[in-house]
């Protein structure tokens, strides 16, 4: 059976190779046709009526999480309490971890992009089928991991619910380092399921060894973060190698024919369109009124 890569091989990929691009020459899966992260090109993505609103059980519970530093990234561990089923979804999944992608010096740090954005930081939620007892086992499955996707923007106010995340990556510096954040809510950090509206699109993980097992869900709705939130983030961790942990993000794969779908109806993506197009047309009318008269 598959099973997930252990620390210290992801560490001596990320030493030995000279970047991402040469991770599929120990990893094949890398190189595969279903990778992740994309692009997302708007004006090329479907509607399907199947992606209906989420249920998110278990975010406004309140619960103590620990948070490791696993030497490439630091995972916050989430109680098999939370679950998560809707949204197209073929079966429900249970909560495993969640993680943050950022880059350096509050720069871009996403790993998704829209339209050729990127964002300066990207929060990944993780679930397993609940059938399943470890995410080693999901991977075996083609869609055995659900995550979902947050972008976060630079808004002028401080996102207060967001200092508990950045405090507790502080307290974790070194690989190794383990701590706890306690009385912790996802409602704290991430919108109301049915305010959300999506992206999705069949994809892999981001890291080696890049199984191609995920089901990606790519939320429009942004995470508020201001400036010295973000700047502060970069500055909280050391890799392995004990450098700062800086550009922790995949960049963008090719799509190989994938089809990305959006849970947003094609006729809402052409209001604003349609609406500036019918001014246009009111202000072209009337100025021609005008001439005649």
């Amino acid at each position: 059976m598959k099973s997930i890569l252990s620390l210290s091989s992801v560490l001596l990929v990320l030493e030995l190779c000279s970047g991402p691009s040469e991770w599929k020459y120990l990893f094949p899966n890398c190189g595969g046709q279903r990778q992740s992260p994309i692009n997302i090109v708007t004006r090329r993505v479907k509607h399907d009526p199947k992606l209906t609103s989420f249920i998110f059980e278990g975010h406004e519970k309140v619960f103590n999480i620990s948070v490791e530093n696993h030497g490439h990234s630091a995972h916050f561990t989430l109680p098999q309490s939370v679950r998560l089923r809707g949204g197209g979804l073929s079966a429900t999944y249970k909560a495993v971890q969640f993680h943050l992608h950022w880059g350096e010096n509050g720069g871009q740090g996403s790993e998704h992009s829209v339209d050729g954005e990127r964002y300066p930081m990207e929060l990944h939620i993780v679930h397993i089928k609940e059938k399943y007892g470890s995410l080693g086992e999901a991977l075996n499955d083609s869609t055995g991991v659900a995550a979902l996707a947050f972008f976060f923007e630079v808004t002028s106010g401080q996102n207060k619910q967001l200092d508990r995340v950045i405090e507790a990556l502080g307290k974790v510096r070194y690989e190794g380092n383990s701590s706890e954040i306690e009385n912790f809510r996802l409602t704290d950090i991430i919108p109301q399921a049915s305010k959300l509206n999506y992206y999705r699109y069949s994809g892999s993980l981001t890291t080696p060894g890049c199984d191609q097992a995920v089901v990606w869900t790519v939320f429009q709705q942004t995470l508020p973060i201001s400036k010295n939130q973000l700047m502060s983030v970069d500055k909280q961790l050391l890799f392995g190698t004990e450098k700062p942990m800086t550009g922790i993000f995949r960049p963008v794969q090719n799509l190989n024919g994938r089809v990305v779908y959006t849970s947003v109806p094609a006729h809402s993506l052409c209001v604003l369109p349609n609406l500036i197009t019918l001014l246009l047309c009111l202000f072209c009318v009337f100025g021609q009124q005008r001439r005649f008269h």
